[in-house]
């Protein structure tokens, strides 16, 4: 099976996305790409901690499914909104997938989308990754039109429970600003030229799609054997 089929013509999603406006590199070796690009936690403790906290699922799930997305995305909180609480209770919670968030910050269009990658990894040196995800998303509308994010990120960070002075320290500093690049270009080599889009086994699937069709990809590597992380861990 190939690991860049898509379910559904990219034609037909173009609603259903942000894109970055670049074309996608001809024949991608999608899967390889990724997986000779791990983004290197191995150097900074608090890094190595974030890159783990943002993998939820059981470690000995079949299939991995890996969300690249950006925080100031409309169409990545609407898969957020819509389709994400279905497939943590469907998927996750029934030891069928691990599903992990790879960031894919488009800075031209959304201007705290960067800051806010950060934000959410600086989250996960706490072991609080997801819980901050979700509250980026709840609260978009709020942020998207600030000249400056920061205090409601500050904000979220003390709703999460997190050590405030800590976080304020990580994200100040800029310190997972490297994993969140490592993370895009590694996506960037792999294909990947909109928000959000999915690697599901060995396929692709872009935008924010319903819950069918990542029932039918879900389903379909489940059913096979060979199935085995896309693109590594994130």
């Amino acid at each position: 099976m190939s690991f860049l089929r898509v379910l559904r013509p990219l034609a037909a999603l173009a609603a259903l996305a942000c894109s970055s406006g670049e074309s996608a590199p001809a024949n991608a070796p999608a899967a390889t790409v990724a997986a000779s690009a791990p983004a290197d936690s191995a150097l900074d403790p608090a890094v190595a901690r974030a890159d783990s906290s943002r993998i939820q699922g059981s470690a000995t799930a079949p299939v991995w499914v890996l969300e690249v997305s950006d925080y100031q995305c409309p169409f990545c909180k609407r898969w957020h909104d819509e389709t994400y609480p279905q497939l943590v209770r469907e998927y996750v919670n029934t030891g069928k997938i691990r599903l992990a968030y790879v960031n894919f910050p488009l800075t031209s269009m959304h201007p705290h989308a960067q800051l806010a990658a950060e934000a959410a990894m600086c989250a996960g040196s706490q072991g609080k990754y997801w819980p901050y995800h979700d509250g980026l998303f709840a609260t978009q509308e709020r942020w998207e039109g600030l000249p400056d994010a920061r205090a409601v990120f500050d904000s979220l960070a003390t709703a999460a429970g997190l050590d405030s002075a800590a976080f304020a320290t990580c994200l100040s500093s800029h310190a997972m600003r490297e994993i969140v690049a490592a993370d895009q270009a590694r996506m960037e080599q792999a294909g990947v030229r909109a928000t959000p889009t999915f690697f599901i086994g060995n396929t692709k699937l872009e935008g924010a799609q319903p819950i069918e069709a990542f029932r039918q990809a879900i389903d379909a590597a489940l059913s096979d054997s060979t199935s085995a992380p896309p693109a590594g861990r994130p």
